[in-house]
């Protein structure tokens, strides 16, 4: 969502009476690749872009074919393929060894549903986004880069001929896996691809604690675009803390605070029974990962003063954060914001080194 929000700060500064903008798509990924399906990268015609497809291999040819795209007034489709040993390939030798392919439309100012408008819909979402788009349709070009944002899962609109009978049941099963889903129709005799997107909302932090070391866990989840709030005590917080946190609260206010399915709450404050006052409360409200600073000593203490199987929470995590050793607070959050990341998605945290097959399961 942070690369989102810049795409989206970046064309809204654009001045279209004197320039034009194109939107380059990672569509389909096959193999090995730095990004995955979703990223995106804005490309002005006077040669700036922000955003990326790649570890940067591909990004000078994306910017030309962005260029060329904005000049036909024409969606196009581009497949790299990194895979073979051809000298000629862009991206050979650069460590890709996959299938990109990549979707570039011209951007219509004036059309208010354009992608990066549509986009502009779902940034302060609580709840992940489905984006249809056609990423292929060979004989008819017309539709290719048609894009709608699904309003109602439930009962979608009909979108580029595919009725919402049809719709539904793919827009629930990308919502089920929380991946994006390429699916194919055929109608009257012309094959088309469909990528159902899966866009999940801005992660929410919220850190319980009013002393130092909270700056530099505001400063990790800043840096990863997270959506911060703080509780504690106001005359005890740097200007840093206010100025990076979304919203400051004292701990009477803590069960005004929105929790949701992307919510992580971390209870840092140093201070045995605040956090125990908290855990319960925040508890409550099911966020997905709720983390505790202290040895497992103390967890214990406070699951029989509280009466309550903490050991067996499944959202509690405490010691928090991963086993990398960390010492220094930035080291520490570090170490939380990195298992954070893997609950959310729902994956180990191991050394990838030791994970068999490849990095990441194909979308």
């Amino acid at each position: 969502m942070k690369e989102i929000r810049r795409i989206i700060q970046e064309y809204e500064q654009i001045d279209f009476s004197v320039e034009q903008a194109a939107l380059a798509s990672v569509v389909n990924v096959e193999e090995s690749s730095y990004r995955r399906i979703g990223a995106r990268m804005l490309v002005r015609s006077n040669g700036l872009w922000t955003g990326g497809i790649s570890g940067g291999c591909l990004e000078r040819d994306a910017l030309q074919r962005s260029q060329m795209a904005i000049f036909k007034n024409e969606a196009t489709r581009v497949l790299y393929d990194t895979m073979d040993d051809d000298e000629n390939q862009i991206g050979v030798g650069l460590g890709c060894n996959g299938r990109i392919e990549v979707v570039f439309t011209p951007l219509d100012p004036a059309d208010p549903n354009n992608e990066i408008t549509q986009l502009k819909r779902i940034i302060s979402a609580d709840q992940p986004a489905i984006m249809l788009k056609i990423i292929d349709a060979a004989d008819n070009a017309g539709l290719l880069g048609q894009h709608q944002l699904v309003e109602n899962p439930e009962n979608p609109a009909p979108f580029a001929g595919i009725t919402a009978e049809e719709l539904r049941p793919l827009i629930t099963e990308t919502l089920d896996k929380k991946k994006p889903r390429i699916f194919e129709f055929d109608q009257a005799g012309q094959k088309i691809k469909l990528l159902v997107e899966f866009i999940r909302p801005e992660t929410r932090l919220i850190i319980v604690g009013d002393n130092y070391d909270v700056v530099a866990m505001l400063g990790i989840a800043q840096e990863l675009g997270w959506e911060t709030y703080l509780v504690g005590k106001a005359k005890k917080m740097s200007k840093a803390m206010f100025e990076i946190a979304k919203r400051v609260v004292d701990y009477d206010q803590a069960d005004e605070l929105p929790v949701h399915d992307y919510t992580a709450v971390m209870l840092m404050s140093h201070d045995y029974n605040k956090d125990k006052a908290m855990l319960p409360l925040f508890a409550a409200k099911h966020p997905t990962y709720m983390g505790m600073l202290g040895p497992k000593k103390r967890l214990l203490k406070m699951q029989d003063d509280l009466g309550m199987d903490l050991e067996n929470m499944g959202i509690l995590h405490a010691p928090t954060g991963l086993e990398i050793g960390a010492e220094s607070p930035s080291e520490i959050a570090l170490s939380i914001a990195a298992e954070i990341v893997a609950v959310f998605r729902d994956k180990p945290g191991g050394l990838l080194k030791y994970k068999e097959g490849t990095i990441h399961e194909r979308d």
